[in-house]
């Protein structure tokens, strides 16, 4: 129960922090992400029964159709460069965690907010301003084609 109560507060903030309306609400994206709100943190995760940070990721875009490398470094090796102020929903952030190189990823979900497997929370939305992740922020990628953004998100 406390689970389920959990995963509808968030569910909440990120359908109000994804855009005006029920445009995002409704979206292929942001259901999936509500559906993996509070599954555990797992390292080497890649199911419901347990997420790590690429494993998540890599969930996600597999049922919007896409795959991803299985690996945080691998995945920021993919895509196209985005800058912070042109982000969009769907486009995956990275950070240095553990002092070389990327190390983890999540997905933005608009309002400077993304998704992301936490290993102290599981899967958990944060600020990218909050000091943790804005002194770690690596970049961002943009995986999705304009066709496949406009299926996930808008549909």
């Amino acid at each position: 129960m406390k689970k389920k109560l959990a995963a509808a507060a968030l569910g909440l903030t990120l359908a109000f922090s994804m855009g005006t309306g029920s445009v995002f609400a409704d979206s292929s994206l942001n259901h999936i992400v509500n559906n993996t709100i509070g599954v555990s943190y797992k390292t080497g995760g890649t199911t419901t029964n347990g997420f790590d940070c690429s494993g998540f990721t890599r969930y996600v875009y597999q049922k919007l159709g896409l795959n991803l490398p299985r690996v945080s470094a691998a995945q920021y090796k993919t895509g196209t460069a985005v800058s912070k102020s042109q982000l969009r929903a769907g486009d995956l952030v990275f950070f240095n965690t553990l002092g070389a190189g990327v190390s983890h990823v999540g997905i933005y979900i608009g309002n400077g907010k993304f998704a992301h497997a936490s290993s102290s929370k599981g899967v958990t939305i944060s600020k990218l301003s909050q000091s943790y992740y804005a002194n770690r922020y690596v970049g961002a990628k943009r995986v999705m084609s304009t066709a496949k953004y406009q299926a996930a998100v808008y549909n």
